[in-house]
Parts: structure tokens; C-alpha cells; sequence
């Protein structure tokens, strides 16, 4: 694992209970997972922020959405092939634990939690830049610039996933100064959202943002 990751850590603890899941043991990864998300959160946005000198905070949010997100973390977790080294109660081991996502991801964090808590803020900076460097060079700011409706419909394509649908839920004021209520739906996974504006259009965009943040997560 330490191999895998190009960091020795020097009290073994922090590794050995990164990879433990809270069916093999009670000191578990949790703990260091809250820690190492912090730490990705931090490193990234400030990796972006240098990277990306012209984009509003915004387009920065939503680049950096794209790297933390459990998704991400779990693909970090195949190409690493961090599964044999999980410490997994048997239910899990069976259940396919060593290979489930949300697991992957989990753990991944944990293990920047833990290097952070090991090795101090640089070595943790380093590990995320050597984990997320092809990422890093690989986005485009401009396609973050896209309106939120483009973006989840683009999403949801990619995962070869139903479009959404909106739906005006209800409208209120006057006719000068309406606030339109819409929801967004999606068939996978089933999610609803709702949003609100001035115009129709302005509450599918809101709806349709919420959507992405949820689906990032």
C-alpha cells in the first residue's frame, strides 16, 4: 500500500486503521476520513485556484465538485487497487466490499487523513498532486462555464441515464413580479429537486444546479 501510494508512513497505525472498515474493527477509518476530506477539499480548491487565474467562484466550485466527488474517489480507489488491502468484517467480504465505491472512495480519504496526521499538511499536499495530477491537466474550465441544464442533461448522457424532466410546480405574485416554482426529476438515480425564480427558465437552471450538487456527492 505504501508502495502504491509513494508515501512510508512512520507510525503503521495510521495506515493500518485507514484500510479498517467498522465491520472488521472498532477503530476504524471514519475518524481519518472526515480528516482527509478537509484536506482534498483544501488542496484541490487551491490547486484550482493557481491553475485557473480567470475563473469566478463558480466555475471554480464546480471544478473542484468534479474531483471530489465520490465518484472520483472510488475510480482513484480501482486504479490504485486498493481492494486486497481493505480490512472488511466477513459480511462485507462476501457482499463484494473490496470493491464497492462508496467503500473505495471512503477510504481514500481516509488515507490522506491519515498521511496528513503522519507526514504533516506537505506530504499530504504531494500525495493528493500525485493522485489527481492527469485530472488536474485534463479539465477545462470554459466546459464548467456551461448553464447547469446543459451540464446535468450532459452528465446524465454520459452515464447513458434517462433525461430529467421539470415540471412548473406552482407560481406566485402578480404578473410583474412572479416567482416560479419548478421541480427537476430523474429516473437514476430516482432524485427530485426543486428550484425558484423570476422566470420559468431561471427555476429549472436552480433545479437543475441542486441536481448536480446532489449528484456530486
Amino acid at each position: 500500500m505504501e508502495r502504491l501510494l509513494g508515501y512510508r508512513f512512520k507510525d503503521s497505525q495510521y495506515l493500518t486503521r485507514a484500510l479498517t472498515h467498522r465491520s472488521y474493527a472498532g477503530e476504524n477509518y471514519e475518524r481519518l476520513e472526515f480528516l482527509g476530506d478537509a484536506v482534498l477539499g483544501l488542496v484541490i480548491g487551491a490547486a484550482l485556484y493557481e491553475r485557473f487565474p480567470d475563473a469566478d467562484e463558480g466555475q471554480l466550485s464546480r471544478l473542484r465538485a468534479s474531483l471530489v466527488r465520490k465518484e472520483t474517489l472510488a475510480e482513484l480507489g480501482h486504479e490504485l487497487n486498493i481492494g486486497p488491502f481493505l480490512r472488511l468484517g466477513e459480511g462485507e467480504m462476501r457482499s463484494g466490499g473490496q470493491q464497492r465505491g462508496s467503500i473505495l472512495a471512503d477510504v481514500m480519504e481516509s488515507l490522506l487523513g491519515g498521511v496528513y496526521l503522519d507526514g504533516g499538511f506537505a506530504e499530504a499536499l504531494a500525495l493528493v498532486h500525485r493522485l489527481f495530477h492527469s485530472r488536474l491537466q485534463d479539465l477545462d474550465a470554459a466546459a464548467q462555464a456551461k448553464d447547469p441544464k446543459t451540464r446535468l442533461q450532459e452528465f446524465l448522457q454520459s452515464k447513458n441515464r434517462p433525461l430529467p424532466a421539470y415540471l412548473v410546480e406552482h407560481v406566485k405574485g402578480e404578473q410583474h413580479e412572479q416567482q416560479f416554482f419548478v421541480l427537476c426529476s430523474i429516473e437514476q438515480p430516482r432524485l427530485q429537486t426543486q428550484g425558484q425564480g423570476g422566470s420559468r427558465r431561471k427555476a429549472e437552471q436552480q433545479a437543475a444546479s441542486i441536481m448536480l450538487d446532489k449528484l456530486s456527492k
